[in-house]
């Protein structure tokens, strides 16, 4: 294989320019003339030979040193001193400063190899500083998310344990720790069903089957919670589309975006599913008459544990969203939303039709 800056264009692939062999090559050029001028000297001069010995001989070895020590003073300037640059820079990553920064040795206009390969270890620095940012964010995430739920068990267990308690107080205090045990639990699956996806342990398996279906299946999912917050549900499909997926991964993205309607939707509101296809695609869409979202939200939406609500007191855990993208991802889909604070917010998914509408009639 190609080393990867062959494939850049405009990088030299020889750090010491071609002028340089040219300098060297009139150099020796002329010294060659000053020793066939100092041959002819000592003849016309009459020297005897120990002199027309010793000049020439002093004299080349002068020529050598200087050679030798312009030589040497290119290497150093070209190879060594970015080297040494480059193996400090090294030492201080191994100890876990993300912080450092290699110069290129030449403009934009004028990169070699070894420009490229500065300019490609700074890229990778940041790369792993961005990492590092990332691992911390994390886990101070998930601490933060496993707390809340684990002091509200620790404070009903230790209510529990009075004895003078009511049975209403009794039935309350355990809902409140089945309420967050399941949310704990919810966590940490979707924890580790996002790092399977990312890290490709969980593949897509893609078969035939009726989208339109499965849209109306996880939509009944949430037909207590709709009811309960006195939704009204409008539902516009297709009686039948088959799509080539996989379900299981599709169902928690239908799952997230319907449970997030409800969620951010207030009582009286409408949540909206739309689905149409044609002979390239088909979308689904959930709408909700919630709160919306701003534009500093919509930035990070898609970013884990990331909430809107910053006192993260709604249920969840910002991992839905994430899941969604991922396995949209690893679908050939996407999805795009737009809202307005106070109107609501629309959800669009759209999927790659790999089956012609003939065959989805039969």
């Amino acid at each position: 294989m190609g080393s990867a800056y062959k494939t850049k264009p405009g990088v030299r692939q020889s750090h010491f320019p071609g002028i340089l062999c040219v300098v060297y090559f009139l150099a020796l050029l002329l010294m060659s003339g000053i020793h066939m001028g100092l041959i002819t000297l000592i003849d016309s001069r009459g020297w005897n030979d120990i002199v027309a010995i010793v000049i020439p001989t002093v004299y080349w070895a002068l020529v050598a040193v200087g050679l030798t020590l312009y030589a040497r003073w290119q290497i150093k300037r070209a190879y060594e001193e970015p080297m040494h640059r480059l193996a400090q820079a090294t030492a201080k990553v191994a100890q876990g400063d993300f912080s450092v920064y290699v110069p290129p040795l030449h403009t934009v206009d004028k990169l070699d190899y070894l420009d490229v390969m500065l300019l490609d270890f700074n890229t990778m620095v940041e790369e792993l500083g961005s990492i590092e940012t990332l691992k911390t964010d994390f886990f101070s995430n998930v601490s933060h998310e496993m707390k809340a739920p684990l002091a509200v068990i620790q404070n009903c267990a230790q209510l529990l344990q009075k004895e003078e308690l009511t049975e209403e107080k009794r039935r309350e205090y355990t809902d409140s720790i089945l309420q967050s045990t399941r949310k704990l639990s919810n966590l940490i699956t979707n924890i580790l069903k996002l790092n399977k996806l990312e890290k490709q342990t969980i593949r897509p398996i893609p078969e035939c089957y009726d989208l339109c279906q499965q849209l109306c299946d996880c939509a009944l999912q949430f037909e207590d919670a709709w009811e309960n917050k006195e939704l009204e549900f409008v539902a516009d499909m297709e009686d039948r589309v088959m799509v080539e997926a996989d379900p299981g991964l599709l169902e928690l993205v239908w799952t997230n975006l319907l449970s997030n309607a409800v969620k951010f939707t207030p009582v009286g509101g409408t949540i909206t599913l739309t689905q149409t296809s044609d002979e390239k695609e088909v979308t689904v869409s959930v709408s909700d008459t919630g709160c919306g979202i701003d534009e500093e939200t919509m930035r990070h939406i898609y970013d884990k544990f990331y909430q809107g609500d910053t006192s993260h007191s709604t249920e969840g855990n910002g991992l839905g969203l994430a899941l969604v993208q991922r396995i949209l991802q690893l679908s050939d889909g996407t999805i795009t939303v737009k809202s307005r604070v106070g109107q609501g917010s629309t959800f669009t998914v759209r999927l790659p039709m790999s089956i012609h509408r003939e065959e989805m009639n039969q």
